[in-house]
């Protein structure tokens, strides 16, 4: 194993830690965030912290078919996150729960889910978009390396940096570029190293990765980017719909687009495939956009 695998294995570790709720009461639950010196928590770690409480509730054979949250307040990394699990329904084929996520005594993060029983039934999904698969782009380190001279700093460090979550866009000219484009992304994504088997754990951690870019596929059509100054940005609600079992340490494509920006928000919508085109989950966002009076771009 190179020391980049084993750097991306203490990240992926230390995602898998941030998962494992510690169990204060019976439907009570406390979460810890990294040290890693942002100043806000990362609204996928809030979701997929919540899924896991959620689940934690929910009897084995069923998994996660949908959830649907909303982001209330910024959440404080250096405390942490008490998630209250209200019993809403157990049904013969449906589960439902309501978790509201605590912090310094408000909640900061409101979500329901529902969780079913694997059952038989019709089929059929959109296909994948035919983009080039992860083998034939760079890794991030290698497109780091490519356009070192080109990229933002910002862009650089982030793409620098131990992450359990390996990100390949296919295009990344809207990083070179201040033209506005398109407001689409491809970019394939998997845990950093093996996963265990369970399939929740799984739900969870593709809930976590589907915040990471999302809302930025709003800036594509204005030729911004997710560090520009001038810009506020913030997840207002997020919704996941879980299609199909799969494993999110093998290569999924994020396909992403935004139909609409108004009012200061932007809403903007994903599908994941596996490599082998299946369908296996959609999601929508939408988010804060929001011009800043004092105004200056990342160099």
């Amino acid at each position: 194993m190179s020391a980049g695998q084993e750097h991306r294995c203490d990240a992926l570790a230390g995602l898998l830690e941030v998962l494992d709720l510690e169990r204060l009461e019976v439907n009570l639950f406390r979460g810890i965030s990294p040290q890693n010196g942002w100043q806000r928590v990362y609204g996928g770690q809030v979701l997929g912290q919540a899924l896991v409480a959620a689940s934690r509730t929910v009897d084995e054979g069923r998994t996660a078919h949908s959830l649907h949250g909303y982001f209330l307040l910024a959440g404080d990394p250096a405390h942490p996150i008490i998630y209250d699990v209200e019993r809403i329904r157990d049904g013969g084929s449906f589960t439902t729960r309501r978790v509201k996520a605590i912090q310094h005594g408000r909640a900061i993060f409101s979500m329901s889910a529902s969780f079913q029983k694997e059952e038989e039934g019709y089929e059929h999904a959109s296909a994948m978009p035919d983009v080039p698969p992860p083998e034939a782009l760079p890794s991030a380190a290698e497109r780091v390396a490519e356009l070192i001279d080109a990229l933002p700093e910002a862009m650089r460090n982030y793409w620098q940096r131990e992450n359990p979550i390996e990100l390949r866009p296919v295009d990344v000219k809207r990083y070179l570029s201040r033209e506005p484009h398109p407001p689409q992304q491809y970019i394939w994504l998997r845990a950093s190293g093996r996963l265990p088997d369970d399939p929740r754990l799984h739900q969870c951690v593709l809930a976590y990765a589907s915040d990471f870019t999302l809302l930025d596929t709003a800036l594509i059509a204005h030729g911004k980017l997710l560090f520009d100054r001038d810009i506020q940005l913030a997840s207002l609600d997020h919704a996941l719909w879980l299609h199909r079992p799969f494993r999110v340490d093998d290569w999924v494509l994020y396909a992403q687009d935004s139909p609409n920006a108004a009012g200061a928000r932007g809403f903007c919508r994903g599908s994941f495939f596996t490599r082998d085109g299946k369908l296996i989950a959609s999601t929508a966002q939408e988010g804060l956009i929001r011009k800043r009076q004092t105004a200056y771009l990342i160099k």
